[in-house]
């Protein structure tokens, strides 16, 4: 029978790399071959490619609709980035060909959009994906169809102005237990730049004023969110990916971090320009003040797939760019993982009040920027940084002058 006939039918990419996976992007060629073996001679009418990539999101609510009445909402919305064709092989006037017992290669290639690409990515709630699909169609036989799927990544250089800027920020606020008040908490911090890549080192500044009655500790964590929006309404996904303790500071005293660091765990890059699928990053720096919320101050960030080089070319491959930082895509986890903390311990009390799925209307969707692989990688299993410890020999008051924050 002609079943008997196909022994393998399976998809190779082009890769400049033994035993890597391709990477592309935006503008590349992609390229490969179909490879066909057959134990026999076999008629073939057709074979053809199609190279397809979207942006999907879903998600279902519970509604009420009365005492005793409920229904489940669908919230559903895709983006469509890659539609190319190709006929690998097709006899003329509709005829058959026929194809001799062994091995059959069939080469393609085809080129990605200029624009409008964004980077692979797999969520809960949804996913942006790229894949090649190839049918085989032959007499008398059902279609047999193979799929498999590329990666895509966008380039983010942060050695552009907007990534390159300091950031920083002051926040302050009164530590209060029912109508009692116990003094006030500060937070002055400074990082930097904002863009960075996995991997690196984030030396943070930051001064902690107690001016209450009662011991703080002050914690940074670098947090994700992932938001998903679809009919005009977004869903999102929080965790923390990496976390740094500092000592206790006393009641009336206060600490400062001389560029205290915090390493970047093997995450996916940011993902900023795609409409209905957002991943960000953030720099909380916090203080604990027991008995009451916690005080937060946020920093942006933005993970690049091109390192800081203040010397070099900017021209290599996004494969070679971001081969130090592949181990997001390979899902690399420790042998003995110690996952962060639940971003609920994070956020402060209003926050945590907040409804994370809210309306989104839809003449809000525009002001929202369009522009990972496929890993939980957002699941953060990575083994945290190890808690960095520098102890000031010499705490001043708070009635001493402030150290200046600005250098």
């Amino acid at each position: 029978m002609i079943f008997d006939k196909l022994k393998k039918l399976y998809i190779v990419f082009d890769s400049p790399e033994i035993d890597s996976p391709p990477v592309f992007s935006s503008g590349d060629v992609v390229s490969g071959k179909v490879v066909l073996n057959l134990s026999g001679e076999s008629k073939v009418q057709s074979l053809k490619l199609h190279a397809e990539g979207f942006a999907k999101v879903h998600w279902t609510e519970s509604r009420s609709a009365g005492s005793s009445t409920a229904y489940t909402q669908n919230y559903s919305d895709e983006v469509e980035y890659l539609n190319r064709r190709e006929v690998l092989l097709q006899a003329d006037n509709g005829e058959h060909t026929l194809l001799s017992a062994g091995r059959h290669e069939f080469p393609f290639s085809f080129q990605l959009p200029e624009e409008t690409l964004v980077t692979s990515f797999e969520g809960k709630h949804g996913s942006i994906r790229y894949w090649v699909k190839v049918k085989l169609h032959r007499p008398w036989a059902t279609v047999r169809k193979i799929k498999k799927e590329f990666t895509v990544i966008e380039p983010i250089d942060i050695n552009t102005p907007a990534l390159l800027a300091p950031q920083a920020g002051t926040k302050d606020k009164m530590a209060r237990v029912w109508y009692r008040n116990f003094g006030q908490v500060s937070i002055t911090a400074k990082i930097d730049r904002k863009g960075y890549t996995p991997g690196e080192v984030i030396p943070v500044f930051a001064e902690f004023d107690n001016a209450t009655s009662r011991s703080v500790v002050p914690k940074a964590y670098i947090t994700q969110t992932q938001t998903f929006i679809a009919r005009g309404t977004m869903k999102q996904k929080q965790a923390v990916v990496a976390t740094l303790s500092g000592d206790v500071v006393g009641a009336q005293r206060r600490e400062t971090w001389h560029g205290r660091a915090i390493k970047i765990p093997p995450v996916g890059p940011s993902i900023l320009q795609c409409r209905i699928i957002k991943v960000e990053y953030m720099l909380r720096v916090c203080v604990d003040v027991p008995g009451t919320s916690k005080l937060c101050l946020e920093l942006p960030l933005v993970m690049g797939t091109i390192p800081l080089h203040p010397f070099g070319s900017r021209t290599s491959s996004v494969s070679s760019q971001y081969s130090v930082n592949l181990e997001w895509l390979r899902m690399a986890i420790p042998e003995q993982p110690e996952p962060p903390p639940d971003y609920s311990s994070v956020v402060t009390d209003e926050e945590a009040e907040r409804n994370i799925t809210a309306p989104h209307p839809e003449e809000d969707l525009t002001g929202i920027m369009e522009h990972p692989l496929r890993a939980f990688v957002q699941e953060f299993r990575f083994r945290p940084p190890p808690v960095y410890c520098e102890i000031d020999p010499n705490p001043q008051p708070l009635n001493m002058r402030r150290r200046c924050m600005t250098c």
